[in-house]
């Protein structure tokens, strides 16, 4: 088993996509509460990642990007849940961005849309206008594990940094159990 490397996040840019270096860049004194750890990009994957370190399940959490049209309008959101869970996207998601169907952003459009790499998505340099959904068991972690924008980093803060990112919205039982 693996032991995480965590140093502080603004002192390995080469560890984050360009929009989290520059979303951390803007967070003021909660940047210096970030942290990030070097990690094998095949093991980025949330259930591998605790299989081959010491990160837990229960720290970790997961951002899944989603998407629906009202009025002809996309409208689009990141769902923050742990690890464990799954983001509630028929029920909680659909009404909270107001559309009748809400699904899973395409892995080609995610990509593309938040700079960011399959897999490493994260909810640090979203772009601006999207929602950021964070379930309240997220938003209460200590230390929460996410992605870095990279598959090959994983970033390390309190929950409640989270819960102040741009756009962030709390919400109690956004994630079911998996």
């Amino acid at each position: 088993m693996t032991t995480l490397d965590w140093t502080p996040a603004l002192t390995r840019p080469d560890l984050l996509a360009a929009p989290v270096l520059a979303a951390l860049q803007a967070m003021g004194e909660d940047a210096d509460r970030v942290l990030v750890a070097e990690i094998d990009p095949d093991v980025a994957d949330t259930a591998a990642l605790v299989a081959a370190s010491d990160v837990t399940l229960a720290e970790s959490a997961n951002c899944v990007l989603v998407a629906g049209r009202r009025d002809g309008e996309q409208r689009v959101a990141a769902a923050l849940v742990r690890g464990s869970d799954r983001a509630d996207v028929n029920g909680l998601v659909k009404r909270t961005l107001d559309v009748r169907k809400a699904s899973f952003l395409p892995r080609e459009d995610a990509v593309a849309a938040s700079g960011m790499e399959f897999g490493g998505i994260t909810p640090l340099g979203l772009p601006a206008g999207w929602r950021l959904l964070v379930d309240g068991a997220v938003a209460a972690l200590p230390r929460a594990v996410i992605g870095s924008g990279v598959r090959r980093s994983k970033l390390a803060l309190p929950g409640e940094v989270l819960a102040r990112l741009p756009g962030a919205v709390v919400l109690a039982d956004l994630g079911r159990p998996a």
